[in-house]
């Protein structure tokens, strides 16, 4: 049970990384290939998709994180992070509301922090400590 905690965990630290990677490489790099090439501005739907993918991987690692957590705080703290992230996605591609780019850090750097958190402090050593059983 502790590993599979464990992975949760170390699986969102580790996406919500590589989506903060992505998410500051992203200007860089289209900068960088339209100034090359000229294809002008928009993102290939390859490039795109990993906005997805971090959301989807995101969300199962803060379900299963928060299935077996310790502390009760983390719960809300991973779901607003999430929802908040998904929002910023959701508002990036159908631009409903003027949200600056970098927003999306936030979200990001919370759910990076709240999982080592929680891999580090909020772990089960029984079967019978988790939040959700009691």
């Amino acid at each position: 049970m502790i590993l599979s905690n464990q992975k949760a965990d170390s699986i969102g630290a580790i996406s919500s990384t590589l989506c903060l990677i992505h998410c500051v490489a992203t200007p860089f790099i289209f900068l960088a290939q339209s100034s090359l090439f000229n294809f002008g501005n928009e993102a290939p739907f390859w490039w795109k998709f990993f906005d997805y993918f971090f959301l989807v991987v995101s969300f199962i690692a803060v379900y299963r994180s928060t299935q077996t957590t310790s502390k009760n705080w983390i719960k809300p703290a991973l779901w607003l992070s999430w929802f908040i992230l998904f929002i910023v996605i959701i508002n990036e591609k159908l631009e409903i509301f003027p949200i600056p780019e970098s927003f999306i850090y936030l979200p990001t750097i919370s759910l990076i922090a709240l999982h080592l958190y929680n891999r580090k402090y909020c772990q089960c050593n029984t079967d019978k400590c988790c939040t959700h059983e009691g």
